[in-house]
């Protein structure tokens, strides 16, 4: 099912178990994950894009080696809050995907997941070359702690 809010989402998912975090990009999407108790996301790869039923396989079959529990994908409003093409082909790639699993998706707002990934990597001396490789699953990484830190404090109230 597609949950628009964090609070309908977490009350789909089983008390542990990893999430995943999505950036999806025109040409690639970065995946990261959480550990099982989702307290922690870490980048983990970037996929280059190529058409909806070979990128979704990837993300299952990955999906499936990590025993996952849920999608979170980082949705690109418009800097006023506002959504966008980007924000309508987001939603519609979730549609898709809600078409061939059955596992809890939703939506983080994404704004700003690239500049602080960006900004992670330079203060890390990342390399131009190597910030270029990495930047869409540290932006995925950003997102999906996002979502974790959002879910320790639905559990915390």
């Amino acid at each position: 099912m597609i949950h628009d809010d964090i609070a309908t989402f977490a009350a789909a998912l089983p008390r542990t178990g990893a999430l995943f975090g999505l950036d999806l990009g025109t040409k690639t999407i970065g995946v990261a994950t959480s550990d099982t108790l989702r307290s922690v996301a870490t980048p983990l790869e970037t996929i280059p894009r190529k058409k909806f039923t070979t990128d979704a396989a990837r993300l299952l079959d990955l999906a499936n080696a990590r025993a996952v529990a849920g999608f979170v994908l980082g949705l690109p409003r418009n800097m006023d809050g506002t959504e966008g093409p980007r924000c309508q082909s987001t939603r519609a790639f979730a549609r898709n995907l809600h078409q061939i699993t059955s596992l809890p998706i939703t939506f983080w707002d994404e704004r700003l997941s690239t500049v602080a990934a960006e900004r992670a990597l330079l203060e890390a001396d990342t390399t131009r070359k190597r910030r270029a490789e990495v930047i869409d699953h540290v932006a995925a990484g950003f997102i999906l702690q996002g979502v974790l830190d959002r879910l320790r404090h639905l559990e915390a109230t």
